[in-house]
């Protein structure tokens, strides 16, 4: 294990829902902490309850504000870029939106590492780069990745230009393909929406799809423990895993399980039908995630209690 205490990290994003996570998992491990983020989709109570510690600082600021972002990263011992557009539709309505705030901003993010002499990066890639593999469960050597989505195209770009940089510019990576991560902070996705929809009309639930799509749910706190463990476990150059949980919630179980917690009765379950909830979706997601397994980590929660967990966090949050 590395020694942390001296370290300083940077987190992009660090306000948003992994990044707020996040960032109190390494203040816990000693770090000290720079959140930099614009808050579109971050939000400053996140990370409140941090701002009293001397060991950490906010910064709002925006990613694409390269000089900004030159300047409030040196200093730094590794970055930890989590910053991205994690609304796959929206990406799809604004065409430009995955390119700016994915693709363009890691871009900027490596060029103001390159100038402050900074060598690594921690990266929070997707199991959307794969696309629809023809293999499953899906391991991080398969190919060719044919995202389908333009969420998934950004994440592949940056996989790429992360790559490059590690080969000219002497870096060194960790990526982290992730399944879907649900818990506390979260600001959107199936859960988050399901409950949202049931305050509006307890009667009724309007499900995307037909109820099908089954895919492995992470418990956010989780994944940052096995993002740090296989940051600290793990030395090539470029160490990519993906990160997930033993089995897979189908989007029908995670309607029941909402409906279940929320003490609901009589709710009319609509599903507007075919394979997939939107353009960019896909539908069946099983990751093979023997690699962290074998470095010594492996979630403790399955994937029906990590729904399950975040289900009852987010129905006090929100």
């Amino acid at each position: 294990m590395k020694s942390p205490s001296p370290k300083k990290a940077f987190v992009t994003g660090g306000a948003g829902f992994i990044g707020s996570n996040l960032v109190e998992s390494l203040l816990n491990e000693g770090f000290h902490v720079t959140a930099y983020d614009n808050l579109s989709l971050g939000k400053g109570a996140f990370i409140e309850k941090f701002l009293t510690r001397p060991s950490f600082k906010f910064v709002k600021e925006d990613l694409l504000k390269i000089d900004t972002l030159k300047k409030h990263m040196a200093g730094h011992d590794a970055i930890f870029h989590m910053a991205a557009n994690s609304d796959i539709s929206h990406g799809a309505r604004f065409t430009d939106v995955d390119l700016k705030q994915g693709t363009i901003a890691t871009y900027n993010v490596l060029e103001a590492m390159r100038i402050n002499g900074i060598r690594e990066i921690i990266f929070s890639s997707s199991s959307a780069v794969y696309g629809e593999p023809s293999k499953m469960p899906t391991d991080e050597g398969y190919g060719p990745l044919l995202p389908i989505s333009l969420y998934g195209a950004s994440k592949l770009a940056c996989e790429g230009l992360i790559s490059a940089f590690c080969h000219n510019f002497n870096f060194r990576a960790w990526v982290f393909r992730f399944g879907n991560i649900v818990g506390i902070n979260g600001t959107h996705g199936v859960i988050y929406d399901f409950i949202k929809k049931l305050r509006g009309n307890p009667g009724k639930l309007e499900v995307l799809g037909d109820g099908s799509q089954s895919k492995p749910y992470l418990h956010v706190r989780e994944c940052t423990e096995g993002m740090l463990y296989g940051y600290s476990h793990s030395s090539n150059e470029i160490n990519v895993f993906n990160l997930a949980c033993e089995g897979a919630s189908s989007v029908t179980t995670i309607a029941k399980t909402v409906i279940e917690e929320m003490g609901l009765e009589k709710v009319s379950v609509e599903y507007t039908g075919g394979k997939r909830g939107w353009v960019g979706d896909v539908p069946q997601v099983r990751l093979d995630h023997s690699n962290m397994e074998r470095l010594g980590w492996k979630a403790k929660h399955t994937s029906d209690e990590a729904m399950r967990i975040a289900t009852r966090e987010l129905l006090k949050q929100i």
